[in-house]
């Protein structure tokens, strides 16, 4: 007999997330490694990233899409419509300043260092605007090296000039 998998939803990063994303992550984790983010993202058409943001309440999807994951990780689509229907949104954002997860927190680190040269670096190719996070592409690649593989990170955000008024 298989034992069900559960997430300790007591704990972070699940503690703040709505029930059915722990109940997604819970879904997937059933199917074994073979259904990876990408797999998910594959079969209702997005990224893996994308796929990643929507099971920690960080995306919305469409009613569309919902039955196909419904169908995907066997749980009934009208669960997922009732709480991640149209009535639902996303809370976007990062949670505690600083993060405690160490990945997170070099992440953000990454940010304090590197912030300003970046912006620096955008104003003198773009000109004054910033780099949009609404219409933001962001992938994950492993990129192997000899001393060790690398982890790349790409923002691929459109560019929005400041208005002059």
């Amino acid at each position: 007999m298989s034992q069900a998998l559960k997430i300790n939803s007591s704990s972070e990063p699940y503690s703040d997330l709505p029930q059915i994303c722990t109940r997604l992550l819970e879904a997937k984790a059933q199917k074994g490694q073979c259904l990876s983010f990408e797999a998910i993202g594959k079969a209702i058409d997005h990224d893996e990233v994308w796929v990643a943001a929507l099971f920690y309440g960080q995306a919305k999807a469409t009613p569309e899409e919902l039955a196909k994951l419904g169908e995907l990780l066997d749980i009934p689509a009208n669960n997922l419509q009732a709480e991640l229907g149209e009535h639902w949104f996303p809370r976007r954002g990062l949670g505690p300043v600083p993060p405690q997860d160490p990945l997170i927190y070099r992440l953000f680190e990454g940010v304090l260092v590197y912030g300003t040269p970046i912006k620096a670096l955008i104003h003198e190719k773009f000109g004054d605007g910033i780099m949009s996070m609404i219409d933001c592409k962001v992938s994950v690649d492993r990129k192997e090296n000899p001393k060790g593989d690398r982890v790349v990170l790409t923002f691929d955000g459109k560019f929005l000039p400041y208005l002059k008024w």
